[in-house]
């Protein structure tokens, strides 16, 4: 009856803790639950839930909006109002409509008001308006020449964004390993302690062997806990960073194992130095100050065309005006003004050399000259940091071919160590000295490889371009 239920207990604690693989589709996790991401679903994960990524998509909506409907420009204004308004007192106005009111129904005209109702007039009116400029078929390309500008930044903002994903991704896997060594090196020390104990019984090592063997193992305690929550603390800002509900248990899968590419620093900038979207993001910039030049240029030099027609029917019956509605269709009791104008308008003053359409086009050209300068400097830039991360994947590449052997080496003079301590031949501070040898080889083993595999991710995010396939092995 004890073991079924200690049977029963441990399944218990096993599905308690099991952890749950997340897909790209899964979005909702609850807190607490145990979730384990490779890479690749990590960053799946952020592209659909970073709370930056979406800002960045809510500036983008707004930009490609402007540009769907950058044609209402072109749009004519119109406007429909209607007026009911009253007279204080009989001026020449309202003698002047009597008259007409008269002339066109055969009463006799009116001097003053005889009741508040004449008073009172009801006047409508419809106006359309429309203005064309060659400048604006400029405007129209420069809203979609912004829309382009801002989707390049809004995919250099993501890469950005993954690119922290997957270093700190990399980087968490450094601390995993770390932390397994220091486990693995404190498991050592209490077993060294077991053997100690049990040379002590056996009389075969001093009572100091043992004190020497006890201390390190408690003096190893404290740097494992420090570790293995300084591992946690990073975990949480992880979760945070992908858009995870913060207090979910997140554990991670893979390893530091880099895809090693031969490259060359001239054929990558020749094959892929347009790709950068960082020197394309200002190269946009350049094109739309150019834009903004040739609106200004067209304004200047060319004349705009306004068409405006308005219609104004105003209620004159007998009856009144709170009794226009009665007539509605009568075409005696409503009189009609309207015109149609066309207007061809050219501004000299903007031809002026001192004028400030030229003083603003002064202003675009010099700032049009600078982004210029910027982007011959930032094409020599991605030069030198093509080069630099070049050097990097190199230099470390050789030094993991020299750590791997390194930690060989390492590992059988630790071999031989422990042996030769269990048989009593070695000191015990000969054996930390191997393992701590053991220990420093293989972490640089491993930082090594995650130098490669930062360098070429920075490498990748420089050029915009995917690496994997030149000339791996």
């Amino acid at each position: 009856m004890n073991v079924n239920k200690k049977v029963f207990a441990a399944w218990m604690l096993a599905f308690a803790t099991t952890a749950v693989s997340v897909s790209a589709e899964d979005s909702e996790i609850k807190v607490e639950q145990s979730v384990t991401l490779t890479v690749d679903q990590a960053v799946d994960y952020a592209l659909k839930n970073s709370r930056t990524l979406k800002s960045a998509d809510i500036d983008l909506e707004i930009k490609e909006r402007a540009a769907k409907y950058g044609w209402n420009i072109f749009l004519p204004n119109v406007q429909v109002t209607g007026t009911m308004s009253r007279a204080t007192e009989y001026s020449p106005s309202s003698a002047a409509t009597s008259q007409l009111m008269s002339a066109l129904t055969g009463m006799p005209a009116k001097t003053d008001f005889a009741d508040e109702e004449d008073r009172w007039s009801v006047v409508g009116g419809v106006s359309v308006g429309w203005t064309f400029s060659l400048a604006n078929i400029k405007q129209l390309q420069l809203s979609k020449a912004k829309y382009e500008s801002g989707k390049i930044s809004a995919e250099q903002s993501t890469n950005e964004q993954l690119l922290s994903i997957k270093k700190l991704f990399y980087a968490l896997l450094l601390q995993q390993e770390s932390l397994k060594i220091e486990k693995e090196t404190l498991e050592n020390s209490r077993q060294r302690v077991v053997q100690a104990q049990a040379n002590y019984r056996n009389g075969t090592i001093p009572e100091l062997s043992l004190l020497q063997a006890q201390v390190n193992y408690e003096n190893k305690k404290p740097d494992v806990e420090s570790a293995e929550q300084n591992l946690n603390n990073q975990l949480d800002t992880f979760v945070f960073l992908i858009g995870m509900p913060v207090g979910t248990k997140l554990s991670l899968s893979g390893e530091i194992n880099p895809k090693y590419i031969d490259v060359s620093a001239d054929k990558l900038i020749e094959r892929y130095g347009s790709n950068s979207l960082e020197i394309q993001s200002l190269q946009k910039n350049v094109d739309t100050l150019k834009m903004n030049l040739g609106a200004i240029d067209l304004a200047t030099w060319t004349p705009s065309l306004s068409v405006n027609y308005a219609w104004q029917p105003a209620y004159i019956g007998e009856e009144g005006a709170f009794h226009f509605f009665k007539d509605v269709g009568k075409d005696e009791k409503w009189y009609d003004s309207g015109a149609l104008s066309f207007t061809l308008a050219w501004n000299f003053t903007n031809i002026l050399p001192w004028s400030s359409n030229k003083q603003q086009a002064r202003d675009i050209k010099q700032n049009l000259a600078k982004l210029e300068i910027s982007l011959e400097t930032l094409k020599e830039n991605q030069k030198i940091a093509v080069r630099k991360a070049v050097d990097t994947l190199n230099q470390a590449r050789a030094q993991i071919e020299n750590m791997n052997r390194s930690v060989q080496l390492a590992q059988r003079a630790y071999d031989m160590t422990y042996r030769a301590y269990r048989n009593g031949t070695t000191e015990l501070l000969d054996l930390r000295d191997a393992e701590e040898s053991l220990n420093k080889a293989k972490l640089g083993l491993v930082n090594q490889k995650f130098n490669y595999m930062t360098a070429l991710l920075d490498l990748e995010n420089t050029l915009n371009a995917d690496l994997s396939s030149e000339g791996d092995k």
